[in-house]
């Protein structure tokens, strides 16, 4: 494979063009890749009372909806935020995955899945108490996203 870069100072905005002779899986995962680093540089703030934080997003364990508030939490601490679920999963990284009707989780952070049958299933992360359930309509792509981690 070749990588060529043009540079061309008349250009407002940056383009990626691949050019390939079929549609194979691995230029999927390069347009995929290259998306997930698009969506880096979406900044979103965190609150905790009248104080902003701009943390890495890796450090975010999972967002949740409670009431009106979309809460982030990360191992010890849980900040709101001013974005809907809805609009998180489209500004997120790959590593995101909403897993029930008011949950999006970090799956890199998964330490364990616990399946109680014949309902749902439960995420623990590792060095906190904390943890998620995952609803069984979203139970087998979390597990073919996990197994594709591997």
């Amino acid at each position: 494979m070749k990588i060529k870069i043009e540079l061309d100072e008349q250009l407002q905005e940056g383009e990626i063009i691949i050019r390939a002779n079929s549609l194979n899986q691995k230029v999927l995962d390069i347009q995929k890749t290259l998306y997930d680093l698009s969506k880096y540089q979406q900044t979103i703030v965190f609150y905790q009372g009248d104080r902003s934080y701009y943390l890495p997003l890796e450090d975010i364990l999972f967002f949740e909806t409670d009431g009106k508030e979309i809460l982030a939490h990360t191992i010890d601490q849980m900040y709101t935020i001013k974005y809907r679920l809805y609009e998180l999963e489209e500004i997120l990284p790959g590593y995101f995955m909403r897993v029930s009707k008011s949950t999006i989780l970090n799956i890199k952070r998964i330490y364990s899945l616990t399946r109680s049958l014949p309902s749902n299933c439960s995420v623990q992360f590792q060095n906190t108490h904390k943890q998620v359930y995952v609803s069984r309509y979203y139970y087998k792509p979390l597990k073919s996203r996990l197994e594709e981690k591997r």
